[in-house]
């Protein structure tokens, strides 16, 4: 994924309402200050930005209510993961141009897997089973983790830095108060960010603080990048 992936932080000054979440996305890809700024890779691996007009956006809403890493315990009771860390591995196979080559992406991509039912569809869904799945598969050229720790603290360190969360002054209790969105965007001439192809690994997700007013932007585009290193 290195090379592939970047983030980014916009400001807004408007009152953000999710239930008009495609005129805000939209009003979002069509700013000037995004307009020019917002970063995507061309077709032959080089950074550029979106500069053309949007006129259709899609925006999902991805569930965002995690507040901790032990979503994940449940990997290490089921043989996909050893209580030392390591990851179990398993014969070569392929899915959709990705390897797999142990349980852990297994369980992230087969349905048929074994251990697939360790996460129900609504977890599936969770912005932060989204980026560690992501982070896990990684891109085209990868040397995988033998062990699922710095999958695990690089998902913890970038779901803190997108996601911001609030005390509830009565029961203390801790609530994320970003949305999320999964988004694409569409100019005169079709598909156009995140990439005009679509693959899995492809994705732009905006995470957006109604407090703080802020927006970010988490970007990467499946393929091989013009530098052979990878994360």
């Amino acid at each position: 994924m290195q090379g592939r992936i970047t983030a980014q932080a916009f400001s807004f000054d408007q009152q953000f309402k999710p239930y008009q979440k495609d005129e805000f996305v939209t009003a979002f890809f069509n700013d000037q200050n995004v307009n020019s700024s917002l970063k995507l890779l061309s077709a032959s691996g080089q950074w550029t930005t979106l500069g053309s007009k949007v006129t259709k956006i899609e925006a999902t809403l991805v569930p965002c209510t995690q507040i901790s890493m032990s979503f994940f315990d449940r990997l290490y009771s089921e043989g996909v993961v050893r209580e030392t860390g390591h990851i179990v591995k398993c014969y070569d196979d392929y899915y959709d141009d990705i390897l797999i080559s142990d349980e852990l992406r297994k369980v992230l991509l087969l349905e048929d897997s074994d251990h697939y039912d360790l996460f129900s569809q609504l977890d599936r869904k969770e912005f932060l089973f989204c980026l560690f799945k992501h982070l896990c598969i990684g891109g085209t050229l990868c040397q995988f983790e033998d062990v699922v720790g710095p999958y695990l603290e690089t998902t913890k360190a970038l779901y803190k830095d997108l996601v911001s969360v609030q005390k509830d002054p009565e029961t203390k209790d801790i609530r994320i108060i970003s949305t999320v969105f999964r988004v694409s965007a569409y100019d005169a001439r079709g598909l156009c960010y995140p990439s005009s192809q679509r693959h899995q690994q492809t994705f732009a997700y905006l995470t957006v603080d109604p407090c703080r007013r802020h927006v970010h932007v988490l970007y990467h585009c499946f393929g091989t990048s013009l530098s052979t290193n990878s994360l």
